[in-house]
């Protein structure tokens, strides 16, 4: 019993797992990008707007050159108004500071800040400030009087905008959220249907055993696994084919060996140990039958190997040489009028020794059903896309009532009462070169004709 590998995650279980993360991975990433791309747009608006004041005020000024630094700055904080979150202040050369806009305690008690505006009043410039959990973007403009320096001060909350930048994102992230949730269930939904065909792949395969093959799946769909369902029915096509051509091959293979054997037993029973021309006599047949297991066993370990892909050797075969080692051979087999018509011209791509024991089979085949002296002839002749062998002979022919059945296993005829399994050889010979044996229609009684006919190239 084979046990199966405890399954931790299913194939549906893993996908819907994989497409959770792919999206929460892309949701956060597009998350993080806005906050970076909004965090940045926050802080280019805040300059652009402390900018703005101040060029502002330099226009303010160019318009009367003659007032004092500190004039200009109580003129231009008398006019000006200041948008939310944003602190207009001026640092006059003497006396304290002043400044127009929301009071907000964060900057006016803060030591700090007023350390900050003092560090860039000779310099000027832009710099973020922290205070009490608030953050601030201050901009400094230095204004000069003869040797004493007034500084414009712009400072504008940067915390407000941060925050709506925050809220906007809670509800980015509840909104993902719930895109995911709907993204997981369409996809554990949909990951269902698509691989329903492999939940029945898997349940009929579960179901098979080599009793029951005749189960198939239901073919449904247009795409790849409707081809994989089509693919796995064809091949239970070919295992039940398999296991019926290996039932019936057992079956007939034990009721042609149960014969000899029943031989061998009958005739070692009934043997006279004293009489030595009985044991000569019995010693005969039983080595003919040993000679006929024999050669069934052969046979049968060739038709075995027959659906192995090592079965045939392809290399490229000089027809001529293939017919004259054949003609040569054939003579031995028996006392006939052989003769050849070798036309053949070239090479093929062929597994010489099997094309070779395909035509000695037809040939032995012949000589078994001709009487000594009758005509037996090796053919061949060739064309640019295949090449054709054929053994005539000119014996009984084959009855009509044989001529569909007689390449398959065990089939006997009046004449002969052999295994029957030579023609099964040449045909399965013939069939791993891409190729067919066939008998040719004739009288009866006029012979038999049997053509190997093969592919030339690897075409097959």
């Amino acid at each position: 019993m084979v046990r199966r590998p405890r399954v931790a995650f299913s194939v549906r279980s893993r996908l819907i797992v994989a497409i959770a993360v792919l999206v929460g991975a892309a949701l956060l990433a597009a998350g993080v990008a806005m906050w970076v791309v909004e965090s940045r747009r926050i802080d280019q608006s805040i300059d652009a707007a402390i900018a703005q004041e101040f060029a502002e005020f330099r226009a303010a000024t160019a318009a009367d050159p003659g007032m004092g630094a500190d004039a200009q700055l109580e003129s231009f904080l008398a006019r000006t108004l200041p948008d939310d979150g944003e602190i207009v202040w001026m640092y006059p050369t003497t006396g304290g500071p002043k400044y127009i806009g929301d009071s907000d305690r964060n900057l006016l008690d803060s030591p700090r800040f007023s350390a900050l505006v003092e560090d860039l009043r000779a310099s000027g410039g832009l710099r973020t400030f922290d205070a009490a959990g608030a953050r601030y973007r201050v901009g400094v403009l230095p204004v000069q009087e003869g040797d004493r320096t007034a500084a414009l001060v712009v400072s504008r909350d940067r915390t407000q905008a941060q925050e709506q930048l925050n809220d906007l994102l809670i509800t980015y992230a509840l909104v993902g959220l719930l895109a995911l949730v709907v993204v997981v269930a369409a996809s554990s939904w949909l990951a269902g249907r698509l691989l329903r065909p492999l939940t029945l792949l898997r349940d009929t395969a579960r179901d098979i055993s080599a009793g029951s093959l005749d189960e198939r799946l239901e073919v449904t769909g247009h795409d790849d696994l409707t081809d994989l369902q089509i693919t796995f029915n064809a091949m239970l096509d070919r295992l039940e084919a398999a296991f019926a051509t290996q039932r019936r091959m057992l079956d007939d293979a034990g009721h042609e060996l149960r014969t000899p054997l029943t031989v061998l037993r009958g005739h070692l029973e009934v043997m006279a140990p004293d009489d030595p021309a009985d044991v000569e006599e019995t010693r005969a047949l039983l080595l003919d039958e040993i000679d006929r297991m024999s050669r069934l066993v052969d046979e049968l370990l060739v038709l075995a190997k027959a659906r192995r892909p090592d079965f045939i050797r392809l290399e490229p075969v000089d027809l001529p040489t293939l017919g004259d080692g054949v003609a040569a051979r054939c003579r031995a087999l028996a006392d006939r009028d052989w003769r050849t018509d070798l036309s053949a011209e070239g090479e093929a791509l062929l597994d010489g020794q099997r094309v070779t024991q395909a035509l000695l089979q037809l040939a032995d085949n012949a000589a078994r059903h001709t009487q000594e002296g009758d005509l037996i002839t090796i053919g061949s002749k060739s064309s640019p896309t295949s090449v054709e062998f054929w053994v005539s002979d000119t014996g009984p022919g084959v009855p009509p009532e044989l001529r569909e059945e007689i390449f398959d296993r065990f089939t006997t005829t009046s004449s002969h009462d052999g295994f029957g399994l030579g023609l099964s050889i040449v045909s399965a010979i013939a069939e791993a070169h891409g190729g067919r044996v066939t008998l040719d229609d004739s009288p009866a009684g006029s012979g038999a004709v049997f053509r190997l006919r093969l592919p030339r190239e690897e075409d097959r």
